[in-house]
């Protein structure tokens, strides 16, 4: 991973599940790490919600400053320059479509110099089964709206197609032609595909992404 990565997609691609196993993997491997949430569209599914979690593990987590409370209005006050100059790896979690990421464009300015230094990567995260993105156009045409509001481009692709708890290697499997169009399309290499469990692949890597973010009336265990 790169010092920055900057995590887009879809409202319910699963970014936000992909970020929190990114962050987790890291800091299991002895990395310092800090998650920003900067998710100010939605307020259910975002990486706020895993504080214990993130503490158990030394993981440094940055929200914005009403997320979670009643007042849960999109406020933010990120010095995105100071954490990318801090040691460690800097994840960041973006809301939904190109209304979520519109909260990027105002830090341009540094993603541009981190992108000179090769120390950032912008990841979209696609899911098949995801109404809105079921077509490779679909998922390419969103993709294209995110980088305009975010006055960034994209280095990258995450195949996290998924059914939620239905998901099995089949599941995964059904949507390697799906990412694969997306990539040519795009220009853009698939970093990994998700999968609940190990397996072999020639078409992709595969990395095993554990599901800690649920539908609200799944219990927590």
């Amino acid at each position: 991973m790169k010092k920055v990565t900057i995590i887009t997609g879809h409202y319910g691609c699963g970014k936000t599940n992909v970020s929190v196993n990114l962050a987790l993997d890291l800091a299991e491997s002895g990395k310092k790490v800090t998650v920003v949430d900067l998710d100010i569209v939605n307020p259910y599914f975002r990486t706020a919600d895993f504080g214990e979690l993130f503490s158990d593990h030394n993981i440094n987590l940055i929200t914005p400053m009403y997320a979670n409370s009643n007042l849960d209005i999109p406020a933010i006050s990120f010095d995105i320059e100071r954490l990318s100059n801090e040691d460690g790896y800097l994840i960041i979690d973006v809301g939904g479509d190109d209304s979520g990421s519109t909260a990027l464009g105002r830090y341009k300015s540094v993603f541009d110099r981190l992108s000179q230094l090769g120390d950032i990567d912008m990841l979209y995260v696609i899911n098949k089964y995801r109404l809105l993105t079921k077509k490779p156009e679909e998922a390419v045409e969103l993709m294209r709206e995110i980088e305009y509001t975010a006055r960034f481009k994209h280095t990258g692709i995450i195949n996290n197609s998924n059914l939620g708890e239905e998901t099995d290697v089949q599941t995964v499997l059904n949507s390697l032609d799906y990412a694969d169009e997306v990539s040519r399309e795009t220009g853009l290499p698939v970093v990994f595909t998700s999968s609940p469990c190990e397996f072999e692949c020639k078409r992709t890597k595969i990395k095993v992404i554990k599901r800690y973010v649920k539908a609200l009336w799944e219990p927590d265990n």
